[in-house]
């Protein structure tokens, strides 16, 4: 029997995406993000190849017409950015198959791939023990970021996941997602100084990444400096003002703190954003008045 596909929520795209305000909002002018309805891994894959265009230069008009003119030459494309491979070529975006890039607004061929010369290069590299890049810098990086995000789900394979992300921003430095994930992982490896850069890091290349701000939060809270915390929650808030968990959060670490008065709004906003989930209650029980329960592990 075949397992059920996974569902994602725009919370979770939001932390696997690490989606700027503003990168959201380029996502939802090209009708890839809408709302919190269910999205796909084929949509995740979308939205992440729309992500690196945007990352390349290209503007959401030029996604937009390209996304159109595929569409128009093969109707049954369900979702051409997760179907076929869109590069930045100049001020041009180009669509690649297997041996050909075309411009998918004329369907006119641009450069036949030699097939060929590639397999005698690839040959030649292996009779020499080299192993020469087949990619430019950016290509590399994401490639080594889509490696680490697989591997950094699973607590065995963390080790492997932080070399990964360690070669993504040695090779691009202003990857902002990348230092942010593996700011995450130290931190949950308890490598706290690491993980504090790291943050540190993703905020300096961009300073709109709402998460690395709340993830400092977290950590600083792991730290015992609240106040700290406090301000880095109240930043993703400012970025970010639907933040649902960093309100859960600054909420909490207000309460802790005999700031009451303080939280209860965050929690009331938090109830707004996210009423459904394990945490609700959480949240309720506090502007109830009552203990509340251990969260869910």
């Amino acid at each position: 029997m075949s397992q059920p596909e996974r569902i994602y929520g725009f919370r979770e795209l939001t932390r696997i995406l690490t989606l700027t305000p503003r990168r959201a909002g380029q996502l939802r002018r090209l009708e890839l993000l809408r709302g919190d309805s269910g999205y796909t891994f084929r949509d995740l894959l979308a939205l992440r190849a729309a992500s690196a265009l945007l990352d390349a230069g290209a503007s959401v008009r030029q996604i937009r017409a390209a996304l159109t003119a595929l569409r128009r030459q093969d109707p049954g494309l369900e979702q051409p950015l997760a179907e076929l491979r869109l590069i930045v070529e100049g001020d041009r975006l180009l669509a690649q198959s297997d041996r050909v890039r075309f411009d998918p607004r004329t369907g006119q061929m641009v450069l036949a791939l030699d097939s060929g010369a590639l397999e005698a290069a690839a040959t030649a590299t292996l009779s020499m023990g080299l192993v020469r890049p087949l990619a430019p810098p950016a290509d590399q990086a994401e490639t080594w970021f889509e490696r680490a995000s697989e591997w950094d789900g699973d607590p065995a394979q963390w080790e492997d996941a932080i070399v990964a992300y360690r070669r993504v921003v040695a090779i691009d430095p202003t990857y902002a997602a990348a230092w942010n994930n593996l700011g995450l992982l130290l931190h949950r490896m308890g490598r706290y100084d690491e993980a504090e850069s790291a943050y540190a890091s993703a905020l300096e290349q961009d300073p709109h990444c709402c998460e690395a701000a709340y993830n400092l939060g977290s950590l600083h809270e792991d730290r015992g400096a609240p106040e700290d915390a406090i301000l880095d929650y109240r930043r993703a808030l400012e970025l970010s003002p639907d933040y649902a968990d960093a309100h859960f959060n600054l909420a909490g670490a207000l309460a802790r703190n005999g700031r009451d008065g303080e939280a209860i709004k965050h929690w009331q906003r938090y109830l707004e954003l996210d009423s459904g989930s394990p945490w609700a209650r959480i949240a309720r029980a506090h502007l109830e008045g009552v203990d509340p329960p251990e969260p869910p592990r």
